[in-house]
């Protein structure tokens, strides 16, 4: 985990480390099992090229939880993801780097907390966003 942000350190703008992780077909298999979703285009290649795939897919959710760790990794001990989300726009697919990231687009005070608001998403080695989102964290303050 990085040393701690505070408030009073970041600006509108101002982008934050990013994340990058590269899925196995094993993880798949392990996420799968996990989570639940046992849909098979994300572990069987045929039944993945069935369904008009380039072959098995990383589950959305999963690239959602890489968002949760980007944010989490980033924040401290001290700060708070409030919300997040992401949307699946765009497939990614195992051996291939998945780069989350994030830049912040506001900061207010509000019921004594302060908060920052983040546009996040993850992207594809050549740039291409597949799960663009929004979240609001909690930093604390040096005051």
């Amino acid at each position: 985990m990085a040393d701690q942000i505070y408030f009073e350190d970041v600006n509108v703008g101002d982008e934050i480390p990013k994340l990058v992780k590269n899925c196995t077909t094993q993880q798949l298999v392990m996420w799968a099992a996990g989570s639940g979703d046992m849909y098979q285009i994300h572990y069987d290649k045929d039944i993945a090229a069935g369904n008009g795939l380039p072959g098995v897919i990383v589950h959305g959710a999963l690239k959602n939880a890489f968002l949760g760790q980007l944010l989490h990794d980033w924040l401290g001990e001290k700060g708070e993801i409030k919300k997040y989300n992401c949307q699946y726009r765009g497939m990614d697919v195992p051996a291939q780097d998945i780069i989350c990231r994030g830049v912040i687009t506001a900061k207010r005070q509000e019921d004594g907390k302060s908060l920052v608001d983040l546009d996040i998403w993850t992207e594809k080695p050549d740039g291409e966003k597949t799960s663009p989102g929004k979240a609001t964290v909690i930093l604390p303050s040096r005051g």
